[in-house]
């Protein structure tokens, strides 16, 4: 298997929301977004698939060592192999991967975030450099897209975070912010047994409207010269918010199922910003 099949499968197999954006892309863009998507979830499924911390540790560590040879023109890994070809045509950076793979390590040291600010600077590196390099990708032209590409990102990562209570807990990671649950008298005992109640309700209430804020701000800063650009972002607002909504339908039943969209109604949302040019 060559190194841009082997991207190419492994993005399909994660049946993420991201798939079904790339899939507009002409072929070029598409492959370098395909290639940095699985580097992305090469280094998460690190955190989420290892059980012993050491080792999770130890492969976080090579995959630094393989990022910074690849940068030095001597890649080992297939995603790497299939990332370098596109570093200089999209402005790919190493301290981008770096960030990426240092917000991986974060999840091996922290299971608790004290406040919104601190859960921020967690978000940045695992989605909102994950945006400033895909916004590149896309095609961006005006420098005050990376900032909706950081605004964006935050605000996907918030909708996974609600999305993700149960499967977190599970992990012994709470990653809604210490001081708001104190906030709404919610207990840490209560995540962690995935106790529901009107004020684990309440508190999830006010993570979807602060996420939903976020994205009203992200799209508010997009340059009108790079919402052509733009759209494979606007497809992954488009899913990820319709999944937040269907979350809030459901009165935050997250921590027992993961609530998830149709691949069929995931392409039917992309389509209809390709189609239309809007969410």
């Amino acid at each position: 298997m060559n190194p841009e099949q082997y991207v190419r499968d492994k993005a399909a197999a994660s049946g993420s929301s991201f798939y079904y954006a790339f899939l507009f892309l002409p072929p070029p863009r598409r492959a370098a977004i395909t290639a940095f998507y699985a580097f992305c979830r090469e280094v998460d499924d690190v955190v989420d698939e290892v059980s012993d911390p050491g080792v999770a540790a130890t492969k976080l560590a090579w995959w630094q060592t393989e990022v910074a040879q690849a940068f030095a023109g001597k890649p080992q890994h297939p995603v790497m192999q299939a990332l370098m070809p596109h570093r200089e045509a999209f402005g790919i950076e190493e301290r981008q991967l770096q960030d990426v793979i240092r917000g991986c390590q974060m999840d091996l040291e922290q299971t608790r975030y004290l406040d919104f600010p601190g859960l921020t600077r967690y978000c940045h590196l695992v989605a909102g450099v994950v945006g400033e390099v895909s916004a590149r990708i896309f095609g961006q032209s005006q420098a005050a897209t990376t900032e909706y590409a950081h605004k964006l990102g935050l605000a996907l990562q918030l909708t996974n975070v609600i999305r993700d209570v149960g499967e977190d807990a599970m992990r012994g990671r709470i990653y809604l912010p210490v001081n708001e649950l104190q906030q709404f008298d919610v207990k840490a005992h209560e995540i962690l047994n995935r106790l529901h109640s009107e004020r684990f309700v309440a508190l999830m209430r006010f993570q979807a409207e602060r996420a939903h804020r976020c994205y009203e701000e992200a799209l508010a800063l997009l340059p009108d010269a790079d919402r052509r650009a733009q759209k494979p972002g606007l497809m992954m607002a488009s899913i990820y918010r319709t999944l937040l909504q269907e979350i809030e339908r459901d009165n935050f039943q997250v921590l027992h199922q993961r609530v998830s969209l149709t691949p069929l109604r995931k392409l039917w949302l992309a389509w209809k910003v390709q189609a239309l040019g809007r969410l």
